[in-house]
C-alpha cells in the first residue's frame, strides 16, 4: 500500500475511532440522567480507556510522523482571518485567501476538541480511582472531598462542551457545501477540482509524506 494512501487511511480511522468512544461516552454519561436506567460504569469506563489510547496514538503520530506545524495555527492563519473579516464586513474587496490543507476554523475546533478531550481523560483517569477495576479495588479516599469536586466540575463541565462541540461539528460535516469534506472522511479523497476550489495549491500540494 502506497505510504501516503496508508497515513490517510491511519488518520481516518482513529477519526473514527476517537468519534465512536465520544459518542458512547456521552451517552453513558447523559442517558441515565434522563431516566434510561442501564449497566453504564463499566462501559463508560472501558470506553474512556480506549478514547485514551486513540488519543495517544494520534499525539504520537503528530509528533513522529506528520508534520508539527500542520494544524498549528500561524500568523498567516491569522492575518487570513482579518481579511475574511473585512471582506465580510465589505471593507476589502479581495477574495478571500484560501487556506492550505486545513482552515482557521479547522485548526480552531481541532485545538479546542484537544483541550477538552483531555480534560475529560485527565480527570476520567483520576475518577478511575473510585472504581472497581481488574487491577485496583475502589479508594473513594484517595484525594480530599474539595480536590475531588474540583475533578467532578471539570469532567462535567468538559462532557458538557462536548456536547454542544459535537452537534457543531456534525451540522457543519453536514451542511452541502462541506459534505466533501465528511466524504473524504471516509473515502480519504477529494477531486482535483475540489482541491483547486477550496485549498491553496501553494500552500498544499498533496504528495506522499516523507
Amino acid at each position: 500500500m502506497d505510504r501516503l494512501v496508508r497515513h490517510a487511511l491511519i488518520d481516518r480511522l482513529l477519526h473514527w475511532l476517537t468519534a465512536a468512544c465520544v459518542l458512547i461516552l456521552l451517552a453513558t454519561a447523559f442517558l441515565p440522567i434522563v431516566g434510561l436506567d442501564f449497566a453504564w460504569v463499566t462501559i463508560h469506563w472501558v470506553t474512556g480507556l480506549v478514547l485514551a489510547v486513540s488519543v495517544a496514538a494520534h499525539i504520537l503520530r503528530a509528533l513522529l510522523v506528520k508534520p508539527l506545524g500542520s494544524m498549528w495555527i500561524g500568523g498567516r492563519d491569522l492575518r487570513d482571518a482579518v481579511h475574511v473579516a473585512k471582506w465580510s464586513l465589505r471593507r476589502d474587496e479581495r477574495p478571500p485567501p484560501l487556506p492550505g490543507k486545513f482552515s482557521l476554523a479547522q485548526k480552531a475546533i481541532h485545538f479546542l476538541f484537544s483541550v477538552v478531550v483531555l480534560t475529560t481523560i485527565v480527570t476520567g483517569f483520576l475518577m478511575l480511582v473510585k472504581v472497581d477495576t481488574p487491577w485496583w479495588e475502589r479508594d473513594p479516599y484517595w484525594l480530599g472531598e474539595d480536590t475531588w469536586g474540583v475533578i467532578y466540575v471539570l469532567h462535567d463541565l468538559a462532557a458538557l462542551l462536548l456536547v454542544t462541540m459535537v452537534m457543531l461539528h456534525v451540522y457543519f460535516a453536514l451542511r452541502p457545501e462541506k459534505l466533501f469534506f465528511t466524504r473524504s472522511m471516509i473515502v480519504g479523497w477529494i477531486t482535483r477540482a475540489e482541491h483547486t476550489a477550496h485549498h491553496d495549491a501553494e500552500r498544499w500540494r498533496p504528495e506522499p509524506e516523507p
